[in-house]
């Protein structure tokens, strides 16, 4: 869809004849001619008032509204927006992004729950076998150390579990960045009420996926350069003043990864639907996030809130059952020494972990691509152009370049 009139950035494609979109009011059809015109008869100064009669004579229009003859009314409101697809063409609150992210999986569940559960499959299996035969055992730790011994460790214990994540959180990226590119392609056709099917969404999205992998690695990159800047001299001074500096440069880190990834969450969008460059999409991100960042970091806190309450009410029962199955005692789970988990247990889990991760990936995406749109509703007015690639009848040219 990149020559889709509803995703080019401004400035990318012409935009002549823009103003011909806006809806106009029509023309009397009284013939009474241009309502800008007044009467040759008027009555005298002071000597005025409103119609008394309003059903006297041939042709005589009906009283407005307050006079009188007619309803009252309260006040003026706006016609309703239009709705080709998920959401209204107007600035969205929280609950329509939501429900439009729900909305649109719901529509397209087929494809885009779908696409999801293959991708969570093939991804929770090779987790599996990376925990079973790769992942160093964990760190046992002794709970009466003191002193160095207490700190030395933890840092192994730290160390253990950096390495364990790592692998785990490579694959979990990888399917994010399929599932994202697939699902962000099919919330741009729902919002335009169009139907797709996984072959289009994927022909589409392909081309995109390089471009989207290295954004995600530049971003990273650019995370753990800001951490370890943070970190890294108190952690080379090496005494307690050094311990303070780098508590106080991991607190200042935090910051502005926080606030450098609000500004960037808008990139994936960017990239796929306007077919940015990295540093564009990164650039464009940070544009349209510009004045609103309290406001995307609501949004994001609360979608991340919701998947964590869904991951944690899945987890807990699926982790009850895996302990049961495997046999392990629930007193070795919390004591000094980690435990050894069997085949059940990991299949358990990962049955867990794969309906989890099936509703949480598309509609995560959802709702990225939803408030990238209404950014750009908000900002530059994308409703109109969306409204002209929708067809909608009183937008101007209704030009189908999908």
């Amino acid at each position: 869809m990149n020559d889709s009139p509803g995703w080019a950035s401004p400035g990318s494609a012409p935009s002549d004849g823009k103003e011909k979109a806006i809806p106009r009011p029509s023309d009397p059809q009284d013939g009474s001619g241009p309502t800008g015109q007044w009467s040759p008869e008027q009555p005298p100064p002071g000597q005025w008032s409103p119609p008394s009669n309003p059903g006297g004579g041939p042709g005589t229009r009906p009283p407005a509204p307050g006079w009188g003859g007619g309803p009252q009314r309260q006040g003026w409101a706006p016609p309703p927006a239009a709705k080709p697809g998920v959401i209204p063409l107007r600035p969205l609150s929280l609950g329509e992004i939501l429900d439009g992210s729900v909305s649109a999986l719901r529509a397209h569940w087929r494809t885009a729950l779908g696409f999801s559960l293959t991708v969570s499959v093939v991804t929770q299996f090779a987790v599996i076998l990376v925990q079973r035969y790769l992942l160093p055992e964990p760190t046992s730790i002794d709970p009466n150390a003191t002193g160095a011994e207490a700190l030395r460790q933890t840092a192994d214990s730290a160390r253990s579990t950096l390495l364990s994540l790592a692998p785990v959180s490579l694959l979990s990226m990888i399917a994010t960045l399929f599932t994202a590119s697939v699902v962000t392609v099919i919330i741009s056709r729902s919002v335009l009420g169009r139907p797709t099917t996984l072959a289009d969404s994927w022909a589409e999205a392909r081309p995109r996926v390089l471009p989207l992998l290295g954004l995600t690695v530049l971003v990273a990159v650019i995370m753990a350069s800001i951490m370890a800047v943070g970190v890294g001299p108190g952690l080379l001074l090496g005494s307690e003043a050094g311990a303070a500096l780098a508590f106080l440069g991991f607190a200042a880190a935090c910051v502005v990864m926080l606030w450098l990834n609000v500004s960037f969450a808008l990139a994936a969008p960017a990239l796929m639907l306007e077919r940015q460059s990295i540093v564009a999409a990164l650039r464009r991100s940070a544009k349209l996030v510009r004045g609103a960042w309290w406001r995307t970091f609501g949004i994001l806190a609360l979608t991340y809130l919701l998947t964590f309450l869904l991951t944690f009410l899945v987890s807990i029962p699926f982790g009850i059952i895996a302990v049961i199955a495997d046999g392990t005692e629930v007193s070795d789970l919390f004591g000094g020494t980690a435990p050894s988990v069997g085949w059940p247990f990991l299949i358990v889990t990962g049955i867990g972990e794969v309906i989890v991760s099936t509703l949480i990936y598309p509609f995560v995406a959802g709702v990225m691509a939803l408030l990238y749109v209404d950014q750009r509703i908000r900002r530059e007015a994308l409703d109109l152009d969306l409204a002209r690639a929708a067809g909608l009848p009183g937008y101007g040219d209704n030009t189908n370049r999908s």
